[in-house]
């Protein structure tokens, strides 16, 4: 019997639902969906420069397993520019540091403090918000 999948720490969602190629036409091609933890595996290694351990530190896994993350990410990433196909970003096996929310209507992606008015989006004053966290 494997092991059961510990959650894996998010500090902060992707502020996109996705990218796609420029100038390939998308309605025939399938698209690749990274998971908000490769997604974060990325950013933590190649934009924040920390070091595995520490970022796995922040993600709450272990160093072989953020690896096996970030290698997953990175792979899907190279498929999705060689074949041109669009990437979409799909929740996983993910926990948030905090409650993230996503407005319907600015598609603003924001964490309400606790002095905040809860349900409005403090960019438009929307009330169609969604809440990130599964």
């Amino acid at each position: 019997m494997p092991r059961r999948i510990r959650l894996r720490k998010v500090v902060e969602p992707p502020r996109f639902k996705g990218y796609r190629p420029f100038g390939v036409s998308s309605k025939s091609r399938k698209s690749v969906d990274l998971l908000y933890e490769e997604y974060e595996a990325l950013k933590l290694a190649d934009y924040d420069f920390l070091k595995h351990d520490e970022a796995a530190g922040l993600m709450g896994v272990s160093r072989p397993t953020f690896a096996r993350i970030y290698e997953s990410a990175r792979r899907k990433i190279a498929m999705a520019l060689v074949e041109a196909k669009e990437i979409k970003t799909v929740f996983g096996n993910a926990i948030m540091d905090k409650d993230w929310y996503l407005c319907s209507k600015c598609n603003a992606r924001f964490n309400i403090p606790d002095t905040m008015d809860k349900g409005t989006c403090p960019a438009c004053n929307s009330k169609q918000i969604e809440l990130l966290n599964k």
